[in-house]
């Protein structure tokens, strides 16, 4: 992936492509996704969300980025969520990645890109990230990226339907400032 743009920050114009991609992989990440509506499956829902996030990027409490292919072709989402400042600076991340390209070390090259945003040009002192307990995939990524398992939070999201225990991971900034 070297020399090659791993993620990018979303815009609107990103919306037909990443409805067909959602759509395509309704049933791969339905079980690590909560209950979506139907209009979550439309350009119209896809550009609402991306304006949704793009708005709390202007307000400093977001950062959406889109995980690359290494044609330029969308293979997922990587966001900071809930940025924090103040004495916390902290944020969680969280992905997801389509069936398609799964397994091809996309999540943990967009991870490591957002660590370095985070860390380096947000100045944040802290990642928080959390994975169903049975994702072991996920929880990979995070252990390649240097995060460190500090907890379980018992049904901490509503996840396929139902509140789900998840295994949480920090990483610390090494080099605040």
């Amino acid at each position: 992936m070297k020399g090659v743009s791993v993620t990018r920050l979303i815009t609107p114009d990103d919306a037909p492509a990443l409805t067909r991609l959602v759509r395509a992989n309704r049933e791969f990440l339905a079980p690590w996704d909560p209950v979506r509506g139907a209009d979550y499956f439309t350009e119209a829902g896809q550009r609402a969300d991306i304006l949704g996030s793009l708005t709390q990027y202007a307000q400093g409490v977001r950062v959406p980025h889109l995980i690359l292919r290494e044609s330029g072709g969308i293979a997922g989402r990587i966001t900071l969520n809930t940025v924090v400042r103040g004495a916390f600076q902290s944020a969680s991340v969280g992905y997801w990645v389509g069936a398609a390209d799964n397994g091809r070390g996309l999540a943990t090259a967009a991870v490591r890109v957002m660590i370095q945003l985070a860390f380096h040009d947000l100045g944040l002192h802290r990642l928080e990230a959390g994975t169903l307990v049975h994702n072991v995939r996920s929880q990979r990524v995070l252990e390649h990226n240097g995060f460190v398992r500090f907890g379980l939070a018992p049904e901490y999201l509503n996840i396929a339907g139902r509140w789900q225990d998840h295994v949480l991971y920090q990483l610390i900034n090494s080099r605040p400032g």
